[in-house]
């Protein structure tokens, strides 16, 4: 690979005023180290403390950064897909403001690159500062999502990555409004490896994924990259329908062989509420596919920007 290749790192970036000046000196530090071309693309993901300001005037005197600012907060995902999309590195590193991932292995994963792989994803061996709740929910979706979907989404990853500039221009052309961006880009191929590292406690601010946006970036993986939960919902609905055509032929041997059958609430109404739950949840589940073919009709932008800095005309 051309060593005149440009990196360019992509860094999302939401309420992170505390910390996103010291994000910014190791990057640079580890980039220039490196001795090559390299561009640090931030996203100021419509933060509403002074992330936008002090990322503006790192631009001004630092040709090497750039910064995206959003009308208002997309998301993280999209964040992420907004610095693909302006990135002109031949190789682009996706990395969080938060520096939970170390900058320190972006050169492995670069050295990774140079042999001919084309993804290089960091691979969690141990999450520092996290709870018990989270390391075991964030273990069972992604075994979840293994069973789940036909592709193999590799398990304690996150989006902390390297991707060839081939993949970046296959990343464009994907249109989806719900983005689970680790799901995608294992979908898209290519030859893929990855490197292990220890996850770092949060230095600064609070995690940017409490219990709610948790839930809702686990239905995305879900919902994006498998049809089987509709699936079940047909199979239970198979076996609820059987169950009651059982039990019909059952209530009528009872009413004409039975007389001593003494008609009571409990079982009516355990079997009303048990029922009535699984068909409520099984139209949660359609209702989720629904919400999400109504997003992609609507067509609208990703993203809306505020303006752009830094960037060639």
């Amino acid at each position: 690979m051309n060593q005149e290749a440009i990196y360019s790192i992509v860094i999302p970036a939401f309420n992170e005023e505390i910390i996103i000046n010291e994000t910014y000196v190791k990057l640079k530090k580890i980039m220039d180290s490196l001795n090559e071309e390299y561009e640090l693309v931030f996203i100021n993901d419509g933060s509403i403390d002074n992330t936008s300001s002090i990322l503006k005037e790192i631009c001004n005197k630092d040709k090497h950064v750039r910064l995206l600012d959003f009308s208002r907060n997309f998301g993280h995902q999209i964040a992420i897909s907004a610095g693909i999309d302006h990135a002109t590195g031949k190789a682009v590193v996706i990395i969080d403001a938060d520096l939970q991932d170390p900058p320190e292995v972006i050169p492995q994963m670069i050295k990774k690159w140079k042999e001919g792989y084309e993804v290089i994803y960091g691979k969690r061996s141990k999450r520092k500062g996290e709870t018990i709740f989270k390391k075991i929910t964030a273990y069972l979706f992604y075994r979840l999502l293994k069973y789940l979907t036909n592709y193999e989404i590799p398990a304690d990853t996150g989006d902390f990555r390297l991707i060839d500039y081939k993949v970046c221009n296959a990343l464009r052309s994907i249109s989806e409004k719900s983005r689970f961006m680790r799901g995608i880009i294992s979908w898209i191929g290519f030859k893929q490896t990855f490197i292990e590292y220890v996850r770092e406690e949060r230095k600064a601010g609070e995690s940017k994924y409490p219990l709610r946006k948790m839930i809702h970036f686990a239905l995305d993986g879900i919902t994006s990259f498998s049809y089987r939960p509709l699936r079940l919902a047909t199979y239970i609905g198979l076996f609820l329908s059987a169950g009651a055509f059982l039990y019909f032929f059952y209530a009528v041997y009872q009413y004409f062989f039975n007389v001593r059958t003494v008609q009571g609430w409990t079982s009516t109404i355990a079997a009303t509420v048990l029922f009535n739950g699984i068909i409520l949840v099984m139209l949660g589940i359609i209702g989720e596919y629904v919400g999400r073919i109504y997003e992609e009709t609507k067509d609208r932008p990703l993203y809306i920007l505020r303006e752009k800095v830094g960037f060639k005309e």
